[in-house]
């Protein structure tokens, strides 16, 4: 069977069809939310932070760009990964817990709602740490910034997080396939191209003669 009559046999069924069409419209909402910077910030600066240093171009292609761009989805979906990797260790420690996620999908329900209730302080948290961060760069990459505008940006930044976790829920529930996983897996897609015309940017000025000369 080939690719073609494959894809035309997936869109005759119309309630998959219909569940393909919503996850690629969360897709496109997402990738265009995540474009749209928060202000006060010092792009160029930011770019050139990230353009030079591995690690840091690294976690953007993760977040999908939203790091680079410093834009309202700059924490992804990080903070409610983090929730995650808690309480499944916390599960360990406390009794409670352990039996919780052994009732079944009433439990597994309860520490879904406990997972989202940690990610806040955890989003809240990791906000105002990228914003110093940002702040202590020089040139400042963060300009000024006062009381009010600092608790708009991280209020700004959690809800961002918030809303993608709502999305990954949307997918799961009325897409295909488990939406936080698809939703990470979309924003590397949707950086790779960037990504990979900058690493072809880097071998075009790349001399192996230089190479040899070190070794």
């Amino acid at each position: 069977m080939s690719i073609t009559s494959i894809i035309t046999s997936v869109f005759k069924a119309e309630d998959l069809r219909n569940r393909i069409l919503f996850t690629l419209g969360i897709f496109v909402i997402f990738r265009f939310i995540a474009h749209i910077p928060l202000p006060g910030v010092n792009t160029i600066a930011l770019k050139n932070l990230f353009a030079s240093n591995q690690l840091l171009g690294l976690l953007d292609i993760f977040s999908g760009g939203t790091l680079a761009n410093f834009s309202i989805l700059a924490l992804g979906l990080g903070p409610y990964i983090n929730a995650s990797i808690v309480l499944q260790l916390l599960q360990i420690v406390v009794p409670k817990l352990e039996e919780l996620a052994k009732e079944g999908e009433y439990g597994r329900n309860q520490i879904n709602m406990y997972t989202r209730l940690l990610t806040v302080p955890l989003a809240i948290f990791q906000a105002i740490s990228m914003i110093a961060i940002l702040r202590s760069q020089q040139p400042p990459i963060i300009t000024e910034i006062n009381i009010l505008s600092m608790i708009a940006m991280v209020v700004t930044m959690t809800c961002g997080t918030i809303l993608l976790m709502w999305f990954g829920e949307l997918i799961s529930e009325f897409g295909i396939g488990n939406g936080i996983s698809l939703l990470i897996f979309a924003g590397i897609v949707g950086r790779l191209p960037i990504s990979l015309f900058q690493t072809l940017s880097v071998a075009d000025t790349f001399d192996p003669m230089n190479l040899i000369i070190f070794l």
